[in-house]
């Protein structure tokens, strides 16, 4: 995948005869850019300023440096996190989230109902008991009133009724059943019931414990499902733990794209080839490829590149395979007939982590293998 990166970006740097030539190959190479992050087109950017939800960007910056290159990898169940805010806007605890956003290839792993327990009202709170039994319903189908008819008991636990905080619920089952059949997503119907030592079942009207919900509290706050997907798309590593030679640092962000040459020097292409093979700096700045509408995190993230020889002998500071090794020999000795030296490639390679609007306005932290060069070798 990095390969492919380097070709596009090199791209820019061809002789192009016309403005309409560069503009064909430009639109050409962020079309291949777009395959690379498994996207036909860019998302719209949102028609208005929205604030992504707090819990993604939290994720995101638990995972990623500020480059968005994985720093905690194995934290990520699959590689794809979608965040959905609820559409119904109702002051009940009846929440609607569309899913129309997911891929059909993309393996649901985990799904989570994600709701804000608000401060209890000093009027509201028992004397004597201290939590109550809060139920998550799948509803299976509506009347003609648009009420729940039958339901489903997806989760079920036991919330205290003296603080506030985030209260996370299971829910799996249902989510995959909505995305193998968009028609079976009728929502979800939370109740309250106790408090504890109150009649089994008995709901509470009105309860002692209240959600956010409904337009009257912040956005930051309102109902969310949280998906845990895996689209399959894997590179040729795993992912590495650490940067052992990399420092975390802020990509040098090119002030404005480069300008096409006719082609490098005879002197500047010798000096290529003497310089023994490291590791450079490459840039990918998200605003100058026009994407920065839609990408949250990282504005542009260092993917680095390998160039120099490898010339005969490779000494360890080479990282050179033992088959690179032979091949250095063949080739210095003149033993067989059309055998180059060994290429200096990325022997190491890091993934890469996108926050981002998708075409729903949706929140989705997405990450990618095989991005940056960690370190180069002679192969």
């Amino acid at each position: 995948m990095l390969g492919t990166v380097l070709l596009l970006l090199a791209l820019a740097k061809t002789a192009c005869p016309s403005p309409a030539s560069v503009g064909s190959r430009r639109a050409e190479a962020l079309k291949k850019l777009l395959e690379v992050f498994g996207m036909e087109d860019p998302p719209a950017p949102p028609t208005h300023f929205k604030q992504p939800p707090q819990y993604m960007v939290d994720l995101f910056n638990t995972v990623a440096n500020a480059d968005g290159v994985t720093k905690n990898p194995g934290i990520l169940k699959g590689n794809t996190v979608r965040s959905f805010l609820d559409k119904t806007h109702s002051e009940e605890m009846r929440f609607l989230f569309v899913l129309s956003s997911v891929a059909k290839n993309e393996k649901i792993l985990m799904a989570e109902l994600h709701l804000f327990r608000l401060w209890p009202r000093v009027t509201d709170r028992p004397k004597r008991q201290h939590f109550c039994q809060v139920s998550v319903y799948q509803v299976l189908e509506k009347d003609k009133s648009d009420t729940p008819g039958g339901k489903k008991l997806l989760a079920a636990r036991l919330v205290s009724l003296q603080t506030s905080g985030w209260e996370v619920f299971v829910i799996t089952s249902a989510v995959r059943k909505w995305t193998e059949d968009e028609s079976n997503n009728q929502g979800l119907l939370v109740t309250v019931q106790g408090p504890v030592g109150s009649p089994v079942g008995s709901p509470l009207e009105p309860p002692p414990l209240q959600f956010a919900s409904g337009r009257g509290h912040h956005e930051s706050k309102k109902p969310m499902l949280v998906l845990f997907t895996d689209d399959g798309r894997r590179g040729a590593l795993p992912p590495t733990a650490g940067f052992p030679d990399l420092k975390p640092q802020a990509p040098d962000l090119p002030a404005k794209m480069p300008v096409p040459k006719l082609g490098r020097s005879r002197i500047t292409r010798s000096l290529d080839r003497l310089q023994s093979c490291q590791r450079h700096p490459l840039s990918v700045d998200f605003e100058e490829i026009g994407w920065s509408g839609w990408i949250i995190s990282p504005r542009g993230y260092n993917a680095f590149h390998c160039k120099g020889s490898c010339p005969f002998p490779l000494g360890e500071n080479m990282r050179p395979t033992n088959h690179a090794t032979v091949q250095s020999i063949i080739n210095a000795l003149k033993l067989s007939e059309g055998v180059s030296s060994p290429c200096c490639v990325p022997d190491k390679l890091y993934s890469i982590n996108l926050l981002y609007f998708d075409d729903d306005e949706n929140v989705v932290l997405k990450q990618y293998d095989d991005m940056v060069a960690g370190s180069c070798g002679c192969h």
